[in-house]
């Protein structure tokens, strides 16, 4: 299957002109799947952003005011828009975590599997996908190094997971934008830069951390070289602003999941969702009976009444004071009927506001002002310090994302920026990396207020975490001809927007069949994966070096090799794959009309035979009669004709 995938993202061969059009007739083809405009210029430039208006010199003062009326509004409810977004993201995430957060903490309960490297890289992956939050999964690995469940080298891995699995929310919100193929392909390729990134980093650093622990060693000399002391929580700066809103739709105990995975019991009983928001601890002593004086605690009070040992035992018991003021408080309803329920919800809105801020965005970006926020964003310094534009992206991502507080939330709002021609596949690439340098920062910060008896681990991890980001820019953004994920998005958008169900399948097979995968030959033991996996390895090497040999020295290949036409089609084409994904969506879309038409109305197919009646009686007689008019009537008018 994944060399498939290797072979269709990089077939370089265009399919015949005809090969689309071999499908029966009376089939029903889509033309958002598979259809391309031939004749279209080349889709990655950037679209102009022209004034189709009259100027501001041409308006008169009831024009003028208008139009800086329309702008307000229009501002005003990009904002609101914006907000929404924001808030359905954070509504998304409650909703994963309600739906497989249980899930999560049963994955990270089995530390023998996350000894394993490749294991741990792949349940940090599926666990922050299922909860939608790397913060979250980074909360669990801490909490498990914290109660000497895992030591800290074995959780680097799975902080590497975090990071990929982080990078599914913009995917998502990409896939939103597939109405306009142009809008689609740049939109895609703007989130999956992020995902190259990121996988391409595991790539080089895994097999490195796994042979030497440099990222381990690294933070332990920092740890060990300052006296760190904790401190204040990482400042709530938009969390301020979208917990009123998000607070009162759900409020979960984030709690549940951490004691899952660090093996309390009593925890898969508890309800993720949060009934009381206030409540107070008090702590009495209780008198207990025990078996003779050696069971009682030192330095407590131990007598003896009769033929009874008793001591005094310390018994903490939560007095519940208040309860939250969410819309499920009351709600008898499990965890996993909410959590499908805000899905549901929260996909939708979050799809309607990504469609009006799309919308509002290009009725705004038109004329000069437009035209500045484009070369702002997208033009670099003048030569020779065109260099230092890249790198003063990368600090204003991880500024934002650090005010933010979500790399998510950044990354998912440039997204449809990218899409609609604003911001550049190649200015969004050093954004999308200092989104991951704010979102490590602010770990560092909140890992700087854990307790004292946490604070080293918390903090070694956050720091894995932020040299990880580091080497990763190092190794894929200095030298221009390193930055590979660039040219991997831009490949996989123009295969995405030819054959929009291709990014479906991307996003399941690399966000959850492959980590699935993985994780299956894991639990089956070290010698079931690299049985399998070396010779995949391998042959996905095999057909990338022959694809690049193909493109650039095909005279050095062999006669068979150089080209892929010796292998059945539907293993280096996609198009026979599209032709059958296309045929199915149009029989589901015909069954689906099929069932329209039979829930209709009776009246409507009376009317409908009405009609058809009628229609025969003005074919058959050669004189118009009116319904009304005698039945006689018509017949002489019929003879009258005929003589």
């Amino acid at each position: 299957m994944y060399s498939w995938l290797l072979l269709t993202i990089y077939d370089i061969h265009t399919s015949p002109p005809d090969d689309a059009d071999t499908a029966p007739k009376d089939s029903v083809v889509l033309p958002a799947y598979s259809t391309v405009d031939k004749h279209e210029d080349d889709p990655w430039n950037l679209p102009e952003l022209q004034d189709n208006g009259l100027k501001w010199s041409e308006l008169d003062t009831k024009g003028k005011a208008m139009r800086v009326l329309t702008a307000i509004v229009k501002f005003l409810l990009l904002v609101g828009f914006l907000y929404m977004f924001v808030c359905s993201l954070d509504v998304l995430s409650s909703a994963f975590q309600l739906v497989g957060g249980k899930a999560a903490g049963d994955i990270f309960q089995d530390n023998v599997v996350l000894s394993n490297p490749v294991a741990g890289l792949v349940i940090g992956v599926l666990v922050t996908v299922l909860v939608q939050s790397s913060s979250t999964s980074s909360s669990i690995v801490v909490s498990m190094v914290s109660s000497g469940l895992l030591e800290v080298q074995s959780a680097v891995p799975v902080i590497m997971g975090a990071n990929i699995g982080t990078s599914v929310t913009n995917t998502i919100v990409a896939m939103m934008q597939a109405g306009d193929r142009n809008e689609f392909r740049r939109a895609f390729a703007g989130a999956t830069v992020h995902d190259f990134f990121n996988w391409l980093s595991v790539l080089i650093l895994l097999p490195l951390e796994a042979a030497t622990g440099v990222l381990y060693k690294l933070t332990k000399i920092v740890i060990d070289s300052f006296n760190i002391q904790g401190g204040n929580n990482a400042p709530d700066l938009l969390n301020v602003i979208t917990d009123p809103l998000t607070d009162a739709i759900i409020e979960l105990d984030k709690n549940v999941i951490s004691d899952i995975a660090t093996g309390d019991p009593a925890a898969r009983n508890k309800s993720l969702i949060k009934i009381w928001c206030k409540t107070e601890k008090i702590t009495t002593l209780v008198n207990t009976t025990v078996p003779s004086a050696a069971n009682c605690t030192t330095g407590a009070l131990c007598w003896v009444e009769g033929n009874k040992t008793l001591t005094q035992i310390n018994v903490t018991e939560t007095i519940n004071l208040e309860r939250c003021n969410h819309i499920f408080v009351y709600a008898n309803l499990p965890d996993l009927a909410v959590g499908l329920i805000l899905l549901v919800l929260s996909l939708l809105i979050l799809c309607t506001c990504l469609i009006l801020i799309v919308k509002l965005l290009n009725s705004m970006l038109k004329g000069q002002v437009a035209v500045v926020i484009k070369k702002v964003l997208n033009t670099d310094f003048p030569f020779p310090f065109g260099w230092v534009t890249g790198y003063i992206a990368i600090m204003v991502g991880a500024g934002m994302t650090f005010i933010v507080q979500s790399s998510s939330v950044f990354t998912s709002a440039i997204t449809p920026l990218v899409g609609i021609g604003v911001i550049s596949l190649e200015r969004a690439y050093p954004l999308t990396l200092g989104s991951n340098i704010g979102t490590t920062t602010t770990a560092i910060l909140a890992a700087m207020a854990a307790p004292g008896e946490t604070l080293a681990n918390s903090l070694q991890i956050a720091l894995c975490h932020f040299f990880f980001n580091i080497a990763g820019i190092l190794l894929w953004y200095p030298i221009p001809f390193t930055r590979i994920p660039i040219r991997l998005a831009r490949a996989l958008g123009n295969r995405t927007a030819k054959y929009r169900w291709f990014a479906a399948l991307y996003l399941l097979l690399c966000f959850f069949l492959m980590p699935l995968t993985i994780l299956g030959l894991s639990l089956a033991g070290w010698q079931a994966l690299v049985g399998v996996a070396v010779p995949i390895v391998v042959l996905a090497i095999f057909i990338i070096v022959v694809n690049l040999m193909q493109a650039r020295c095909p005279q050095y290949l062999p006669s068979g090799l150089r080209d892929w036409d010796f292998l059945p089609r539907p293993l280096h084409s996609m198009a026979p794959w599209d032709r059958v994904v296309t045929s199915g969506m149009a029989f589901c879309g015909a069954r689906c009309c099929c069932c329209c038409k039979c829930c209709q109305s009776t009246e409507d197919e009376e009317k409908g035979l009405q009609e058809r009646k009628k229609s025969l009686e003005i074919y058959d007689n050669p004189v118009l009669t009116r319904d009304d008019e005698p039945q006689e009537t018509s017949k002489e008018t019929v003879k009258a004709t005929q003589l």
